[in-house]
């Protein structure tokens, strides 16, 4: 209880030991342990990337049926975990927000779902950066996802390879897309700017569901490096876990919290 109270409402550890008649000695020795148990139990069943084909082809058929964009495994972007200054670190955590932070850095399928999360890269590295850093990147490159063959679009023949999708942060590749850059396009590349930025709201949902459901995202934490990147995994796996259960769906993810897209028009959730 102290743990989930602690996540879920961003109370100091002061105050938790008012409630909990625990010294804060004590407190800041569970909770980590708690979030890394939390972790290690929920990540083989909750937080896995697809390893097959056909895993990879319900994720594509997601996003095709919710979002109307085929051919698309997820979404990838990142989140600042804001932070006090770490003692000792100097500005090694300082980033261009002028906060300290880690970095959360994800994939997200279109139900809201973390297929891959990275935490820890202090905050003064860029998206792309962190993102040439991490493990997806060198599984990616390297075609270590199994990831789908190329098949072609609805209603053409030519083949098109499966993508991620990210923003202007990643550079392009021929599995990682984004928005034609600047902002006078013609209207073919605006419509396909549209079309991507509108299957690009799950990852923004996912990371603002997240900061909703678990408030103590919500304030800068005082605590070192790894025993913030130990909530953060804790969280992200909890967020998948959650909705699965039928005591707690309705009240994780209730309806209308999230966008949803109706005949090319996205409705804003709540």
């Amino acid at each position: 209880m102290l743990t989930l109270r602690f996540l879920a409402t961003g109370d100091s550890y002061h105050s938790l030991q008012y409630l909990f008649r625990i010294p804060v000695t004590t407190i800041s020795r569970i909770i980590p342990e708690v979030c890394e148990a939390i972790f290690t139990v929920l990540k083989t069943d909750y937080l896995q990337m697809p390893n097959s084909q056909e895993e990879w082809y319900e994720v594509a058929k997601g996003f095709e049926e919710i979002w109307n964009f085929p051919n698309c495994l997820g979404t990838l972007d990142s989140k600042h975990v804001v932070m006090k200054a770490p003692r000792n670190k100097g500005s090694l955590y300082f980033n261009y927000k002028g906060t300290h932070s880690i970095v959360l850095m994800a994939i997200v399928d279109a139900k809201y779902k973390f297929l891959y999360v990275d935490v820890g890269c202090n905050g003064r590295i860029s998206d792309g950066g962190v993102y040439a850093n991490c493990s997806l990147s060198r599984a990616l490159e390297n075609n270590m996802l199994n990831m789908p063959k190329p098949r072609p679009l609805p209603g053409e023949s030519e083949d098109a390879p499966f993508v991620v999708i990210a923003d202007d942060a990643f550079a392009l590749t021929s599995y990682l897309l984004k928005p034609f850059p600047f902002k006078n396009q013609p209207g073919f590349n605006r419509v396909f700017n549209y079309n991507i930025s509108r299957a690009r709201r799950v990852v923004e949902n996912a990371f603002g569901l997240i900061s909703a459901r678990f408030r103590v995202l919500r304030r800068p934490l005082d605590l070192p490096p790894e025993k913030v990147k130990k909530i953060v995994l804790a969280i992200c796996s909890s967020h998948n876990f959650l909705p699965t259960q039928k005591s707690s769906a309705h009240l994780y993810v209730p309806n209308g919290i999230f966008d949803t897209e109706n005949d090319g028009n996205v409705i804003n959730g709540s």
